[in-house]
């Protein structure tokens, strides 16, 4: 690996300081989501483009690890007169510089890239599958509360009709529970769209609404935050851009050793008729291309330049790590807190506080202006939740991605994403 720079090792540093040691590995996600997200994986057709190209990376490292040159076969005859010349020769280019041994760690670099590439194409799909997931199941939950809202208030509009008809209520309060319950109906009517727009969303990346259900015990169960790491050699996009650099740098060895020309040895052998008489010919030959008119030393120099742009890629992917995984942390430490003090809250219970309000008004304590503002108030924090929780599980997927700890949450194995128990 490249040696960091100095800005990186002060960045990386200053972070160690701020906070304690990263814990090792989050606890482990539900048994049903590792297998549900493991299945959605194999299925999609991400992971056999992933496989091919990873197919094809391997073979390119194998073919620049083959020798450069193969050998030539030379057939000549020569007729002149009474004299005939018959000969078979066999020429090869030698490879004394080391072209393909640096040609070949030049590929391993292109295949490490490729491997880092494979493994962050899986972890976004894992991202994309738990985002597209926790937004259908928000979407779903807050359609259930749409319908608890509905029920509610069509009950207190009919209730309302009934009161005015014995005339405990004026007109201007049956309409006034008449107008909340066609504002329900339209809100239900646009948490139907929402959800109908997540469940699309979900199935895009692979997903199956009716194969996995949730569990309200499951956003409890989500790991805790932990300080950002202090390295980033887990995460894929470091490893590309480490060997990104890596390989500039052995690319800069390619176009050095092209500098230095390759003899070429042949030897020959046949036989010669000169009349009556005949003889046998053995030849042996060397050739030398003469880098005159092309040195090859821009070549150089491009490869040189290259390999600085990399090395500078990598320190500022090495600076852009640290912000997200600070951003993504503070993130989910803010949402989780919110989410906790909602689970905790004695409001949230929606059939509770209905049935109460509806008692005070009935008493005449609740005036229907009053008891509608509550109730929506009531309602409108159920939805709030499930809302919440939603991006409680998109900001705790942003986090474990940022952090390197996404796939070993989810118990998927590095090198085959087949999770373990």
């Amino acid at each position: 690996m490249r040696v960091v720079s100095l800005p990186t090792i002060v960045l990386l540093l200053a972070g160690a300081l701020a906070a304690p040691i990263h814990a090792a590995a989050p606890a482990a996600s539900p048994i049903a989501l590792r297998d549900a997200v493991t299945a959605a994986w194999r299925a999609h057709p991400s992971a056999r483009a992933t496989d091919a190209t990873l197919a094809a990376a391997r073979a390119r490292a194998d073919a620049a690890g083959r020798p450069l040159y193969n050998p030539e076969v030379q057939f000549a005859a020569d007729d002149e007169g009474t004299d005939r010349t018959t000969t078979a020769g066999v020429s090869l280019a030698l490879d004394l510089s080391g072209k393909r041994r640096a040609r070949r760690d030049a590929a391993a670099s292109q295949l490490d890239i490729a491997v880092a590439q494979a493994r962050l194409s899986r972890r976004d799909f894992v991202a994309a599958w738990l985002v597209g997931w926790a937004d259908w199941q928000s979407a779903s939950r807050r359609v259930q509360q749409g319908e608890q809202r509905l029920a509610l208030i069509s009950r207190f509009a009919d209730l309302a009709d009934k009161q005015f008809g014995v005339g405990d209520i004026s007109s201007l309060e049956r309409d006034l529970a008449r107008l909340a319950r066609d504002e329900a109906e339209a809100e239900q009517a646009a948490l139907l769209a929402e959800a109908a727009e997540a469940e699309e969303a979900f199935r895009n990346v692979g997903g199956q609404p009716d194969a996995l259900a949730s569990d309200p015990a499951w956003s409890q169960a989500l790991p805790d935050v932990a300080p950002a790491p202090t390295t980033w050699e887990a995460l894929p996009e470091w490893q590309i851009a480490q060997a990104q650099s890596e390989g500039a740098t052995r690319q800069v060895t390619v176009a050095q050793r092209n500098r230095v020309p390759d003899p070429t040895l042949a030897l020959t052998g046949g036989r010669i008729d000169f009349g009556p008489a005949s003889d046998n010919v053995v030849g042996v030959s060397l050739s030398v291309p003469l880098f005159v008119r092309n040195p090859y030393r821009a070549e150089v120099a491009a490869a040189l330049a290259d390999a600085d742009a990399a090395a500078a890629q990598a320190d500022i992917a090495g600076a852009q790590l640290a912000s997200r995984a600070q951003r993504t942390a503070a993130s989910y430490a803010a949402v989780r807190r919110a989410f906790t003090r909602w689970s905790q809250s004695t409001g949230t219970d929606v059939e509770k506080r209905a049935e109460l309000l509806e008692r005070l008004w009935r008493a005449g304590e609740l005036s229907t202006a009053d008891y509608l503002l509550q109730l929506k108030q009531t309602l409108d924090t159920a939805l709030a939740g499930a809302a919440l929780e939603g991006q409680l599980w998109r900001r705790a997927t942003d986090y474990l991605a940022a952090t390197g700890q996404l796939e070993a949450w989810l118990g998927m194995n590095d090198a085959t994403g087949e999770t373990s128990r």
